[in-house]
């Protein structure tokens, strides 16, 4: 099959017209990686959801096709949103792909380098701003109120929409919906998509059951799981570092609706995780991502899987190249020695 895109594929599902120009960079089908190892820990089939292996390097591409696609329907001339990076690099990207121009409000110095570089080499505007990611979006909310440029974070219905699309992924590639689907949570949007797709599939009789939501905080950064706002959110995984999410309560209403839950991870945890990932499953995932694998794990030392069967799918929102300061920091520097056959191969052990 020629791969088009997810609205193409998913259209009769999506709120899309014939009239709809469809401003795609091919994004979707991402692989669902079965991890062996996790398989063997937890004693489920564990699959990796890579959404790494987007255009941009993460999941952010399947709302932003969606929400790029209908600002040029309804003729804006350019998008603004608020970014802890994935957002500004996907935005970036689909609107040079439209000629929209495209505006993006950072906290300053808390974005990862090669999600800033994504925003600027794709002719973004990018403006940082001294405050925190919770601060930039309520200015971009309030320039897309009262001026004509469209607001492309989550907030925006049509990027709910497209992310919903992995849901569908998933499901078709299974045959049916897992049993548990892990995810980080950071503004909130995707754990929302991922149940209001699930639910969708359900209902259209293509799968026999829903899966319970499992959502991971970083726990310096868990709004949700403490139950306030935090004012000044603190975690390695940047793109979760988000004191006050937008989709608060559709988050809530996933996790209460499936029987799942949102928790918390350390740092030190995700950590762990991440470096397990490539460690042993050969995948590359952002920090971020790893606290969907952290957080199973640390529910499985809690015996929360124990006598359970069945599936986990755990979404990787992004490939580990959109935070590259947090591997070097974490791996060992080459090794120099004098170019011959018999030093070689007694580093290497013969």
């Amino acid at each position: 099959m020629n791969w088009q895109g997810i609205i193409h594929r998913y259209k009769e599902f999506l709120p899309v017209s014939d009239q709809t120009p469809i401003i795609t960079l091919n994004e979707g089908n991402t692989p669902l990686i079965l991890s062996h190892y996790l398989t063997e820990l937890i004693g489920l089939d564990v699959y990796l959801k890579y959404e790494g292996l987007n255009p941009t390097g993460s999941f952010k591409d399947r709302g932003m096709t969606m929400a790029i696609s209908k600002a040029v329907e309804e003729g804006a001339t350019a998008v603004i949103c608020a970014s802890t990076g994935n957002t500004s690099a996907s935005a970036a990207a689909y609107a040079a792909r439209s000629g929209l121009k495209c505006v993006v409000l950072i906290p300053d110095g808390n974005i990862a380098l090669g999600k800033l570089a994504q925003a600027m080499i794709h002719n973004a505007q990018v403006l940082a701003i001294k405050g925190n990611f919770d601060t930039a979006l309520e200015l971009v909310k309030e320039i897309s109120k009262n001026y004509p440029i469209a607001l492309v974070n989550s907030l925006n219905p049509y990027r709910i929409e497209g992310q919903k699309t992995a849901s569908f992924e998933i499901c078709d590639f299974l045959g049916d919906a897992p049993d548990y689907h892990a995810i980080p949570v950071g503004n909130a949007g995707n754990i929302t998509a991922y149940w209001k797709g699930y639910k969708e599939y359900f209902q259209m009789k293509k799968s026999a059951r829903l899966p319970k939501m499992l959502g991971f905080q970083a726990a310096k950064s868990a709004p949700i799981v403490e139950k306030r706002i935090i004012e000044h959110p603190e975690t390695i995984a940047t793109a979760i570092r988000i004191g006050n999410p937008a989709s608060w309560k559709s988050a809530e209403a996933a996790r209460d609706e499936s029987g799942g839950l949102i928790n918390a991870v350390t740092d030190e945890e995700i950590l762990e995780a991440y470096k397990l990932l490539a460690a042993q499953d050969g995948v590359f995932a952002e920090p971020a991502s790893a606290a969907s694998v952290a957080g199973i794990i640390k529910l499985n030392k809690a015996n929360f899987f124990k006598g359970k069967k069945g599936s986990i799918v755990c979404t990787l929102t992004g490939h580990g190249l959109k935070d590259p300061n947090i591997a070097i920091k974490n791996i060992k520097e080459p090794i120099t020695i004098q170019p011959d056959l018999k030093t070689v191969l007694k580093y290497i052990g013969y």
